[in-house]
């Protein structure tokens, strides 16, 4: 996973922000499913 991912996601908790997490996990999956 991209550092800059890793930092959102880690904002993200910390601020427990539910949409910003799901729209990452989303950005995570079609970037996992790109690099194939």
């Amino acid at each position: 996973m991209p550092t800059w991912l890793q930092n959102q996601i880690r904002r993200a908790y910390f601020e427990k922000n539910r949409y910003q997490i799901r729209v990452l996990n989303e950005c995570w999956f079609f970037y996992k499913k790109l690099q194939r």
